[in-house]
């Protein structure tokens, strides 16, 4: 199966803001513009998947259209870590405590209150393994940076935990709207 991976684009929140699960708009020319630039690189007629998050649905909707696919299947094992608390707070307002606390055990912490990345690794690890059962040759799944590095890790064989891990610690350089194809 060829896996492709997309981040969703630049939504619309002012920057250094946690947020997460948070629903928030793309602007329609941000969307047209990412969609430019994946089109050449896509199959046509995939199986496509999405995070239920509008900044994921607008963008997996227009492809659906241009790419003669069925719509995306929304599924909230793709959504976003959930940061509770933390969700839309400017990152330096968020108490030097907690952010040290989340440092000190990235893959088990609850920030805000909110889900652990060993927890969404493990919704992750259930996408995954129900998408391989799918039998299906190509898969587009348009979601998040956090959840393409975790589905990123799957590939790599590794057990849940070893998927938190390998997640928390490895830091992202996924750009909004980047194509990532894997071949599992």
């Amino acid at each position: 199966m060829h896996l492709y991976l997309i981040r969703h684009p630049r939504p619309t929140v002012p920057p250094k803001v946690c947020y997460g699960r948070t629903d928030l708009a793309v602007a329609q020319e941000e969307i047209a513009s990412v969609k430019a630039a994946l089109l050449p690189h896509l199959p046509r007629h995939a199986r496509l998947f999405s995070s239920p998050l509008r900044r994921c649905t607008d963008l997996s909707d227009s492809l659906a259209q241009e790419l003669d696919c069925e719509t995306a299947t929304r599924d909230e094992r793709l959504a976003e870590m959930h940061f509770g608390d933390w969700e839309m707070r400017a990152w330096d307002d968020i108490p030097r405590p907690d952010i040290d606390a989340w440092a000190s055990d990235m893959a088990g912490y609850r920030p805000g209150g909110g889900e652990s990345v060993l927890e969404v690794a493990q919704r992750v690890r259930d996408f995954r393994d129900e998408l391989s059962g799918m039998q299906i040759e190509h898969a587009i799944v348009v979601c998040h940076a956090g959840i393409i590095r975790l589905l990123a890790a799957c590939e790599h064989g590794l057990s849940v935990p070893e998927m938190a891990r390998y997640a928390a610690q490895k830091p992202h350089k996924i750009r909004y709207g980047e194509l990532l194809i894997v071949d599992c």
